[in-house]
């Protein structure tokens, strides 16, 4: 019977789609996926809220350009280990200078050579305070960019930071043009232009991004001629794009259609686990959360086994921290909230709610967050809280939290370099409010020392000492209440191959071949 109702659903799906053709591609980006083989059609959740590296706040935008468009002087290869990519090589001559030198005969898409004036040119902009990159943060402790030669570069930092090449293998690290620079100097760039494999094309916003091959390519060059990033919100939708050979990878992928595409003829899912996790948010300087009592009495309120079964499925594992089991510096021993409702009617009567309280919690247009929020909602009524939700599309949704337009949201980090500094400096650093990363507004004189300490420290099992008690000082004062361990999944055709999707949640597309 299940498989007759799903057989019956995806003809009503196709039929629905097929009104919605105009809408879902560009007139330039003609023909289905399956009518031109080398045209890899991706069909996405959500739009980019910008294309350059500078001003991305988030993993979603970052993974249509990194090592597309954008490469990093360094990378990560399969097993998320450090790799030289547009460096060829460095070393770090003392604590607080690092020398790499760049590979030769590179251009970027518009012909202008790849030198260390390039590179320069892109961190110059990047630190500059006229330009306000929410991103310059994560590179803060660079004090300079030498040009040493035309292939030699130097970072000399203002302290010493252990995880430096970690960032340089994010998208923060990507080069871009001079010539692009010049162009929009403080303006966010809205042409890419990079060294990458694929070669900006056109963006219509919540439409669809399109790239081509890079023929100049100094690497190895993809097997694609073209690349279109299609935004269609509804997932239904985008799973039936799979079945009619109009797309060849849906993402995300839901726990709520996993089944739906494990019974599919033509399509099959993808599933890595990721170094990010899930977790709902307080803004701590908004009443009454700017009171650590009424944050950890919601934390014993929720039961959070109930919300992993019923709404993940069991997809993806039970969280302890805001850092994933593979990131350098979790905590395996930390512990999070127990389900204690007593206590958290206890902490509520004494920080002046014994009745509860109304609040409001903020989550974009993602299914697994709404059937959480909603869950949420009916568990703390148990401690009288009324809990009103808002569901935003994506990019209202970060441009909210983002300005501290919220009480409790939920939200996820992706941690992009597998290193506990990207996700404790960000998230919880006083440096770091707003689009940094910091949308707790979280701040607090021992966290900051414990984490730029870990980051001045050479000694890996010192850095873990480090993070750990930091960790433990956020649980304690109960910032946030941990929800999962992200488990990266994504629908694709079973005519691609060479897919994947990186620890960091990065889109990696580049070995893809399309039978």
């Amino acid at each position: 019977m299940g498989l007759v109702i799903l057989a019956l659903l995806i003809v009503i799906l196709i039929s629905g789609c097929s009104t919605k053709k105009q809408v879902n591609s560009n007139q330039d980006s003609k023909g289905t996926a399956s009518e031109n083989g080398e045209t890899l059609v991706i069909a996405r959740l959500s739009d980019a809220e910008n294309l350059d590296h500078h001003f991305m706040s988030t993993i979603n935008a970052a993974s249509v350009t990194h090592n597309k468009i954008y490469e990093g002087l360094v990378g990560r290869d399969k097993n998320a280990e450090i790799k030289p990519l547009l460096a060829e090589k460095w070393e770090q001559l003392d604590e607080t200078t690092w020398e790499f030198k760049l590979r030769e005969n590179v251009t970027f898409h518009d012909g202008t050579a790849f030198n260390a004036d390039a590179v320069k040119a892109t961190f110059d902009r990047l630190l500059d305070p006229e330009v306000a990159s929410p991103r310059a943060v994560v590179f803060k402790m660079v004090e300079e960019v030498k040009a040493v030669d035309e292939f030699t570069v130097q970072f000399k930092l203002s302290e010493p930071f252990s995880p430096l090449l970690s960032i340089l293998a994010s998208h923060e690290g990507g080069i871009i043009s001079p010539k692009t620079l010049e162009k929009y100097g403080n303006k966010v760039i809205a042409e890419p232009v990079g060294t990458g494999p694929f070669v900006f094309e056109s963006w219509t916003p919540g439409k669809e991004i399109v790239f081509n091959k890079n023929e100049k390519y100094w690497g190895t060059q993809s097997k694609l001629e073209k690349v279109i990033f299609k935004i269609v919100p509804e997932e239904t939708t985008r799973i039936s794009m799979l079945e009619t050979g109009e797309a060849h990878i849906a993402e995300p992928l839901s726990v709520t259609m996993m089944e739906t595409v494990e019974n599919s003829k033509n399509a099959e899912i993808f599933r890595s686990e990721g170094f990010g996790t899930e977790y709902i948010g307080f803004n701590v300087e908004k009443e009454p959360f700017d009171d650590a009592r009424v944050r950890k009495a919601i934390g014993h309120a929720v039961e959070m086994d109930s919300i992993l079964e019923g709404v993940f499925e069991n997809v993806g594992k039970k969280s302890n921290s805001l850092l994933g089991p593979k990131v350098f510096g979790y905590h395996e021993s930390l512990e999070a909230y127990e389900y204690n409702l007593n206590e958290a009617k206890r902490l509520l009567a004494e920080a002046g709610y014994p009745n509860g309280f109304e609040t409001t919690l903020k989550t974009m247009d993602k299914k697994e967050w709404i059937n959480m929020a909603e869950v949420l909602q009916s568990q703390l009524k148990g401690i009288g809280i009324k809990l009103d939700i808002q569901v935003y599309e994506y990019g209202t949704f970060v441009e909210q939290v983002n300005r501290g337009d919220s009480e409790m949201f939920i939200l996820s980090w992706r941690n992009a370099t597998g290193d506990a500094d990207y996700n404790q400096y960000n998230l919880f650093h006083s440096s770091s409010h707003g689009p940094a990363g910091n949308t707790f507004f979280y701040s607090n004189k021992e966290v900051d020392g414990l984490i730029e300490a870990a980051r001045a420290e050479k000694d890996s099992d010192k850095r873990m000492e480090f993070y750990a008690k930091a960790q433990e000082i956020e649980m304690e004062e109960s910032i946030y209440i941990p929800v999962r361990v992200i488990e990266n999944m994504a629908a694709i055709s079973k005519d691609v191959k060479g897919f994947s999707i990186s620890p960091s949640g990065y889109l990696e597309i580049n070995d893809i071949s399309i039978k």
